[in-house]
């Protein structure tokens, strides 16, 4: 018998051979995951014949809108939501408890930029503060309080308030990490230019129809010269994961240990593809213990290796998600 609460020490002992602990949770979530059982099922896939990551079955994204995504039978205690849009059902992913999630991102966070408490973390997240239900407000909201920093809290439409708070930061011992959704930093850059060389710029996606459409690389170029920053670091995460990979340049984007990515081919979605090929992104998220850990996104993208990779866009037919309306030159 699979025991999840050995599972769940595996993943937070940082100590595991990612592969074989992936297969391990597949047969967990097989068995007492009800929805994505039937779903490996009616794929026609024998599960004795799975012996590699590149086997497993992905479960298309889109479940999470119409089914509960939870192993075992108990009623789950929480769940995150997708911001959506007004005419979109939002993804409702259900959590046995968010002690996983917190270590999770606490020590994914770390492992890319070092110790919170080196940090003034400041986060421009207006609309979604609003949520009850944010992963992303979740997530930031233990972070600015793990900071222990005077500087560090969530800012909405406040701009000139900000502003005062940047400032201050330019004397601080700290370094100072500034992450906001895409459309309120290009407002805030577009209101108060100056120079941020002291700060880490984080877009965190999420234009939600406020502003004509672009492409990442013209949001980054105009946030850079407003900002006069060398490079800007983005966050990918979505309600559906509870892992993280970070961008600190390019757009290119390294995963946290508990995920790692795949790329298969658009027509085909048995078929996984090779380094460095484009097509669309699947996703391993061990943190995803208690839901599903294998999730057939509707990111087009390019794997230049399991941790490493690139998003280019959305495929055409995919409903876009409120949290990420930008758009990339295909």
């Amino acid at each position: 018998m699979i025991n999840a609460s050995k599972l769940e020490e595996k993943i937070k002992s940082n100590n595991y051979d990612f592969d074989a602990l992936a297969l391990e949770i597949f047969h967990f979530q097989y068995k007492y995951n009800k929805v994505y059982r039937e779903f490996v099922d009616l794929s026609n896939i024998k599960i004795d014949s799975i012996h590699s990551i590149e086997q497993i079955p992905f479960l298309p994204i889109q479940f999470f809108k119409t089914h509960q995504i939870y192993c075992g039978s108990e009623q789950p205690k929480f769940y995150f939501e997708s911001s959506g849009t007004t005419q979109s059902i939002n993804s409702k992913h259900y959590i046995k408890d968010l002690e996983l999630y917190t270590y999770i991102f606490k020590n994914g966070f770390q492992s890319f930029y070092g110790n919170i408490q080196d940090y003034n973390i400041i986060a421009l997240l207006p609309n979604y503060l609003e949520r009850q239900n944010s992963s992303l407000v979740y997530m930031f909201d233990h972070l600015i309080k793990l900071s222990n920093s005077p500087h560090s809290g969530f800012y909405l439409s406040d701009f000139e308030q900000l502003n005062h708070v940047l400032q201050q930061t330019k004397t601080d011992n700290r370094k100072t990490l500034l992450l906001g959704v895409t459309f309120a930093l290009l407002d805030f850059a577009n209101a108060y230019p100056q120079d941020l060389s002291h700060c880490i710029i984080m877009e965190t996606g999420g234009m939600k129809g406020r502003r004509k459409e672009i492409t990442k690389q013209e949001v980054h170029a105009t946030l850079q010269k407003a900002f006069n920053v060398d490079a800007i670091h983005a966050e990918y995460g979505m309600s559906e994961l509870l892992s993280q990979a970070y961008s600190k340049e390019n757009g290119q984007y390294h995963t946290i240990p508990s995920m790692k990515i795949l790329c298969r081919d658009i027509y085909n979605p048995k078929q996984i593809l090779n380094f460095s090929e484009r097509g669309i992104l699947n996703i391993i998220d061990l943190g995803n213990l208690y839901s599903c850990s294998f999730i057939e996104t509707q990111d087009m993208g390019i794997a230049y290796s399991n941790t490493h990779f690139e998003v280019l866009g959305r495929i055409d037919y995919a409903e876009i998600r409120g949290c990420n309306l930008m758009v990339s030159d295909l």
